[in-house]
Parts: structure tokens; sequence; C-alpha cells
């Protein structure tokens, strides 16, 4: 193996493990002193893990194939961007990246306000378990997943990147879910910290920038898989419930309900033991998630496979369940003042976490179901996107209509703003009124398109209603919301009302799918070192109008044998035409699948509203009654 970076992995994994001993001792001595040397000795192991990343980058750069990653996922004719995301496109470079950002997300806690305004025995306490945390991650990387392993004797090129993963999304789609993952590691690690600590309460306002960023990239991540796997995988939609895309998305709901059930603790002292469990089973679940995609305990198109960690990823989250329970039982949450009307904001707003978390329960059974049927039969039973759709589209179209009503009501009981709360329902009943007579009638569908409408709604009345409320705070509020409403009514119709064909086609022959008229004008062969390629043009009309031409792709890229569909779109604010080749006969008879997704598009809008608006959540500096 490459010893300078190992060597700077194995230092770094010493100094961690040495730490944590050293705070526990102190804190077991009555010695909770500032912990000034866990502080530093966090920055020294940043330093390290920084130090054995910049070598495999470098390395990647340069195409060193004397590293095994390096040889596993680059070859001459990788573009460099490409080059720079093999870092993490495989099993060792994703958890190396992982590491690297929980690594640098403990130093730079060190210098937040945030951090400064926890009590110095809270803060040892968030030293031991974060340093817990990061030990095993970097055991793994020194043992069972270890990017730096030479490969002997050095290949004179290396095998190339997945081509699936050859795509502008996969740019940014797994480092933003890595980051949302790490990331969630302060604000866990600091609940943890609060309960042992005696500040039950107080570290959600110390963590609270933490808890959104990691929001953040976590939603942003999630939101790019859709696109990616709309756009690379050549099958037409953007969610197909795989079991690693619901490992996203479970934590996802939690660390969602944990924004929410957050602000009523804030305001009202409660559901402190709540939050300290919320959050850290947050970040447990962010670890179960590279648990699926690792373990080979269920099969996924996304998965690395077992890698040799099944077994230590499944102690370390018994292990993190248990000390979450534990130290959430055993918080002192002082005073506690009583909650509001189920028919209060803070009712819904606690309905709207405990949905959140319902559905969190059902993905994760879901998922893990083939393996919960192996218990009483000798074939396991997998659940298929049609259980998923019946199970948990209605829940989600409940938080919606939440969410279009919640800002008309009272914090404590009753309608606070009743012009706001008609206009709602008003909204509602116009929308589904409308859309049922455009014949869009499928009953969930309907209401989830006409809850979107009323959730827009209301987000848009409200910053013009209730203009004494309004901070930076409830604007970005609502400004989720309303991306959320965008979203919500993108799903309601591209999903349910996508019509398709899949036809073989001579060149000049066309076919009819939803009013649109396709026809294939030429295939032809394109070639380059990198791949093969086999190009369909698909000329789109509309009546006697020609709205674009398609060249969908069927790819043979060199070093794979599988052949790749390259998909090609015409983009429309309605009806988006999506085109796959998926063959060619000797005959040049292609055999082509083109949808009509109605509003698909606005599911990218609203992500990109639903994404950009927290930013606004964040806090720069200390003010009055907010930490970082």
């Amino acid at each position: 193996m490459h010893m300078t970076a190992y060597v700077s992995m194995l230092f770094a994994l010493i100094g961690t493990l040495f730490l944590g001993g050293w705070t526990a001792a102190a804190l077991l001595a009555g010695k909770a002193e500032r912990p000034a040397f866990s502080e530093r000795g966090q920055l020294g192991v940043a330093f390290l893990v920084l130090l054995a990343s910049a070598i495999l980058m470098r390395a990647l750069v340069l195409r060193d194939y004397s590293f095994l990653s390096v040889f596993s996922h680059v070859d001459s004719t990788l573009e460099l961007a490409y080059v720079i995301t093999a870092f993490w496109a495989g099993s060792e470079g994703s958890l190396m990246f992982w590491g690297l950002a929980m690594a640098l997300a403990g130093a730079i806690f060190v210098f937040t306000p945030g951090y400064r305004s926890l009590s110095e025995r809270t803060k040892c306490w968030f030293w031991i378990f974060f340093f817990v945390v990061q030990g095993f991650f970097l055991l793994m990387l020194t043992c069972w997943v270890n990017p730096f392993l030479k490969a002997v004797p050095t290949p004179p090129d290396g095998r190339g990147m997945n081509p699936l993963l050859r795509n502008p999304g996969m740019i940014f789609h797994p480092p933003l879910l890595l980051l949302g993952y790490a990331l969630y590691v302060i604000p866990a690690c600091a609940g943890l910290a609060g309960a042992m600590g005696g500040q039950a309460r107080e570290w959600i306002a110390a963590t609270r920038n933490w808890a959104v960023l990691s929001w953040i990239f976590l939603s942003a991540g999630i939101i790019l898989g859709g696109w990616w796997s709309y756009m690379e995988l050549g099958w037409g939609g953007y969610w197909a419930w795989d079991p690693v895309e619901n490992a996203s998305l479970i934590p996802w709901c939690t660390g969602t309900a944990f924004l929410h059930t957050a602000i009523v603790g804030s305001r009202r002292n409660a559901l402190a033991r709540s939050n300290i469990l919320i959050m850290a089973l947050t970040y447990v679940l962010c670890v179960f998630g590279t648990y699926l995609v690792r373990s080979g305990v269920v099969e996924s198109l996304h998965a690395f496979g077992e890698g040799g960690v099944a077994m230590p990823l499944l102690l370390f989250l018994i292990f993190l369940t248990a000390v979450s329970a534990l130290a959430a039982f055993l918080a002192d949450p002082g005073e506690q003042r009583r909650l509001g009307d189920l028919l209060s904001r803070e009712g819904l707003l606690v309905i709207a976490a405990w949905t959140l978390i319902s559905l969190g329960v059902i993905v994760g059974l879901g998922t893990l179901w083939p393996v919960i049927s192996k218990l009483w039969s000798a074939k396991p039973v997998g659940l298929d996107a049609n259980f998923y759709n019946r199970v948990c589209l209605p829940l989600f179209t409940l938080l919606v209509l939440l969410f279009a009503a919640c800002p008309w009501l009272g914090w404590k009981e009753g309608v606070r703003d009743r012009r706001g709360l008609v206009a709602a329902a008003v909204a509602f009943v116009v929308a589904a009124a409308a859309f049922a007579a455009m014949g869009y009638r499928l009953p969930l569908a309907l209401v989830a398109a006409a809850g979107a409408v009323a959730c827009m709604t209301t987000a848009l009345l409200a910053l013009g209603l209730l203009p004494e409320s309004l901070t930076r705070r409830t604007v970005a509020a609502y400004a989720v919301h309303l991306g959320l409403g965008i979203m919500a009514l993108g799903v309601a119709f591209s999903g349910p009302y996508q019509k398709g064909v899949e036809r073989e086609l001579a060149v000049g022959q066309s076919v009819e799918v939803a009013g649109y008229t396709v026809t294939l004008r030429d295939v032809h062969e394109k070639s380059s070192p990198a791949m093969a390629r086999l190009v369909a043009e698909l000329e789109i009309r509309k009546g006697d109008k020609i709205l674009g031409v398609l060249s969908p792709e069927r790819r043979m890229y060199r070093g794979y044998e599988q052949p790749f569909a390259e998909v090609e779109v015409l983009p429309s604010l309605g009806e988006e035409i999506f085109s796959v080749l998926l063959g060619v006969d000797r005959d040049d008879h292609a055999m082509v699948k083109v949808n009509v997704n109605p509003l698909v598009n606005w599911i990218w809008i609203g992500g990109v509203v639903f994404c950009i608006a927290p930013l606004f959540l964040l806090t720069l500096g200390r003010r009055r009654g907010e930490r970082g």
C-alpha cells in the first residue's frame, strides 16, 4: 500500500483514540476544564486526514495506476471532471470523503459561536461521542475499506469509470449526499452531549446552522439523485423506491422532523428528550444508509456490494442506537411546558413531525422486508414501487395539506388569520375543480395537486398577510414550503399521467404518443477513443408543427461489454418529451422508447427553491438569542 497516505490515516486513528480516552479520563476525574487539548488534537487529526485525501486526489489527477482505487475508476480517456469525481465513485473513496468531511466539520465547529456557548462539561461529552464516531470511520478506512492499496504490478491503464457515473449529476449528487450524512455528526453528538452535560435544550441553538446545512446538503443530494436517475438510467422516471434511494430518504425524514420539533422545543421549552433522540437517530440512519449500500443485505442497482464491512457496521449501528436511547432517557429536560392543542400551529408541527417519522419507519421496514420475510419464508419477499406509492404518497400529500394550513393557526390554539385559511381552502377547492374539469381525476393525484396549489397559495399569501411576524427565518420557511408545493405539483402530474410507447421503427416510420408524432429520421454511428455510439434522430411533431429533433444514443464504452443508454429530452414546463434508444438491429430498425412527462421540470425547479431557501436560515456570528 502507499505508506505516506496510509500512515497519515493510521496516525489519525491513533490520535482519535488517544484523544477520546484522554477526554473521558479527564471527565471521570472531574477535570472537565475547557477541553483545549481535544480541540487542538482534532485540528491535527483533520490535517492528517486532509493530507491523505490530497495524496489520493493527486494520484487521481496524475492517473497514478499504482493506486488500486485509481486503476479501478480512471483510464486515459476519462475527462478531468470525472477523474476528480472518481474520488467518491467507489466504496473506498466515498467513505474517505465522508471521513474527510467529518474531520473538517469537527475542526471547524471549534471556532463557531455555538460551540463556545456550550458548557465545559458538555464540550467534553461532545468530544467523547465525536471521537468514538470518527474513530470507527478511521478504523474502517485503515482496515476493511483501505483506499491506499497498491496495484501490483502497476497497470499501463485503468479500467475506467462506470458509464452510469459519467453524468453531470454524479459530479454533485454523491458529495452532497455524503456531506449531508457527515455533517449530521455535529448536531447528533452535541445532542447526546447536551443530554449528558445538563444542556438538554441549549444544544439545539448551538448547532442550528449544522442541522440546517446538513439538511440542505442531504435534500440537494436526493433531488440531484432523482434527476440523475431520470436522465441517465433510461427507464423514464426519477424515483424507483430502490433500497439505496430509500436509504437516503429515511434520515431525510427524521432530519426534517427534527427541524419542526426543534421549533416547538425552542419556543415552548418542550420535547427535549424527543429532540435529542430524533437527531441522534438521524445520524444513526445515515450510517444505516451506508450499511445498506455496502453490506449486500439487499440488492440494489446503486449498491457497492459486500466489502467486508457488514458486520462492523451492524455492530456499530446497534451500539449507536443503544447509546442514543440511553442518553435521551438520562437527559434532564428541566421545566417542560404543555404543548398547545392539536389544532394549533404547535399541534400541526408535531403532527407533521410524526408523519415524517412514520414515513421513515414505513420506508425502512419496506426496504428491509426481504430480510424480515426470511424469518418465516425460505424465499425472501421484496416490495415493489406499488407498495410505497400506495402507503407513502398519501402521507406526503397529508404533509402538503398540513403546511397549507399551519401558518394560519395560532401557536397555542385557534385560528390566527381566518382570511388566509379561507384563501387556502378556496385555492384547494378551485384547483381541484379545475384539474378535474381538465380530465385529471385520479383521486390521490387530484388531492395532491390541489393541496400543492393550496400550499403555494399559503406560502405566497403569508409573505403578504403576516408582515408583522416576518423575519428572515419565517421568509425562508415559507419559501421552502413554496418549493415543496411546486415539487408536489410536479410529482402529482408527472407520475400518474405519464404516457409512453415502445416501438420498433424503420427510418421514415412514425408512432403516435399522447398527441405527438414521433418519426425516425435516421440512425447512424459515431465513435471516439472512449466509446462507440449508435445515434437515432427522432423528429417530434404536434399537428403540423415540428417541435424539435431528439438524438438519443446507445453507447458502448471501452472496457465494458454492456451497452448504455444516453437519454435526450425536449424540455418543457408543460409536457416534456423523453426519448431512449433501446437498440438497433442489422436492418437499422431502431427500438425506441418515448414518454410524455407532464410538469416533470416543476420537480427540479421546486427542488432548487427547496434547497436554496434554507440558506437564509443560517446565521453568521451570534445574534441575540441565536447561536451558530
